[in-house]
């Protein structure tokens, strides 16, 4: 198994900053993202915990009750906000980065991370859990083909873009670690 790493142009604005993972759902961003933060010894959050939290409902309760539009609001807030709190690991809901605010602001105080990996691997990560609102009653690899169709061009604007394939997480985490430090972000 093997892991390559490609690297984006751009450097981020703040690098103190949050260290924000971005990516399809099943990449991997919050299970990578409380190792890396371990590693790292700073805190770790999972922007979806602090919607549910703040909502007091579930995501698919959120998304079943005000629809996606409400949920992204109150995503674009959470996040802006975790920012705030100073560096520490933040893993993100999949269409997060695709808000073209949330993202902007992502790139301009944080230092954003795509967790990629391919498709057949994101859709057998996802189909051990049945939590996921655009999935429910759908074919998984087809929704998150169709989603990476649509994303991956705005997940490509990451500071940083770590692409693997199925490995264990320490893996993962030591390649993003290993770019951090090369790019002195750490």
């Amino acid at each position: 198994m093997c892991i390559a790493i490609l690297v984006s142009q751009s450097e981020p604005k703040n690098k103190d900053g949050p260290l924000v993972l971005v990516g399809l759902m099943g990449a991997g961003k919050s299970t990578i993202g409380r190792r890396l933060a371990a590693r790292l010894n700073i805190g770790f959050v999972d922007a979806d915990d602090e919607i549910e939290l703040a909502a007091g409902l579930s995501i698919a309760e959120i998304f079943e009750r005000y629809g996606e539009a409400h949920f992204r609001d109150g995503e674009r807030r959470v996040i802006a906000r975790l920012m705030e709190e100073g560096r520490q690991v933040i893993a993100t809901g999949g269409g997060a980065f695709i808000d073209p605010d949330t993202r902007s602001a992502i790139l301009a105080n944080a230092i954003a991370i795509w967790l990629d990996a391919d498709i057949a691997t994101l859709a057998e990560r996802v189909a051990r859990r049945n939590h996921r609102p655009l999935l429910v009653g759908k074919d998984p690899a087809t929704v998150l083909r169709d989603l990476a169709d649509i994303r991956n061009p705005f997940y490509a604007q990451a500071h940083i873009h770590i692409s693997s394939t199925p490995t264990p997480h320490v893996r993962t985490v030591e390649r993003v670690v290993d770019e951090l430090e090369s790019r002195k972000l750490i």
